[in-house]
């Protein structure tokens, strides 16, 4: 049985998290961790908690002994707590916390050289195979078409662009060799005609999409449009669990969703 330290246990993701480890036989979560702010009505730090007999906390740092395994999804300071308490107890971390700034990645890497870190912005099988199919995508179509990227959220979402859209950026700024400053978001006025080697990100906020991710690839007289659709906050939930069992037996080091779906064998560099 793999006990799990879930950060950030009140909120959207956390709850989701909970719910699908609730039909799973090999896991288990062993404590909640959230702000007092954030509890639910009733419930009371060092508690049980509706669903399940595991206590409540305020602080990652005094339940770590319950766990095998930390999964964040809270903020950036929850983030670097739960690697700071990874470390400390020599458990794996599952982070999906956005709008890290590069001192909190930093705290993470470093985590990563004493413990197993599993790092996503976006806990989706199907976005890991996005990523993948982008990449192939990239590399045969030629470098002289345009590549924008479309993102639609729920009108609550706090980060914009979202931290899966950033990723995909990312990942066509390496396979284009483009500079930090190609990054385009959003387009106003009389901007004039789209500059070669410019990537263009359009971030949608409304209603109560769950996420949805589009990376276009314009050339002359055709595009090919990649997409993915998450219909349910289940399919992060579930691939959150999916790197829970893959850190679980895994070596320190730094590794990410597609680590997951290659299954055991070298770690990301």
């Amino acid at each position: 049985m793999i006990r799990v330290v879930l950060v950030g246990a009140a909120g959207r993701m956390g709850r989701a998290v909970e719910a699908a480890a609730a039909g799973a036989a090999d896991l288990a979560i062993s404590a909640r961790v959230d702000l007092r702010a954030n509890l639910p009505a009733g419930v009371g730090v060092g508690t049980g908690g509706a669903g399940g007999e595991a206590g409540w906390s305020d602080s990652v740092r005094s339940v770590t002994a319950k766990g095998d395994v930390i999964v964040d999804f809270s903020a950036p300071g929850g983030a670097r707590e739960a690697a700071e308490a990874a470390v400390e107890r020599g458990a794996a971390l599952v982070t999906g916390s956005t709008g890290l700034a590069a001192d909190d990645e930093r705290v993470l890497r470093e985590a990563a050289k004493r413990v197993a870190v599993l790092r996503a912005t976006n806990f989706s099988l199907g976005v890991a195979a996005l990523r993948v199919a982008l990449r192939a995508a990239l590399a045969a179509v030629p470098g002289s078409w345009d590549v924008e990227i479309v993102e639609r959220h729920h009108r609550l979402k706090k980060d914009s662009p979202s931290g899966t859209a950033l990723t995909l950026a990312d990942d066509v700024r390496a396979a284009r060799s483009l500079p930090a400053t190609a990054l385009k978001h959003g387009r106003e006025g009389v901007v004039g005609a789209r500059p070669a080697g410019e990537l263009g990100m359009h971030a949608v906020r409304g209603g109560t999409w769950v996420g949805d991710h589009q990376v276009l690839l314009a050339g002359e007289g055709e595009w090919l449009e990649l997409r993915h659709v998450a219909q349910d906050r289940a399919a992060f939930a579930h691939g959150a669990l999916a790197a829970v069992r893959f850190v679980a037996t895994a070596a320190p080091g730094w590794y990410t969703l597609e680590d997951v779906l290659r299954g055991p064998g070298p770690r990301s560099v």
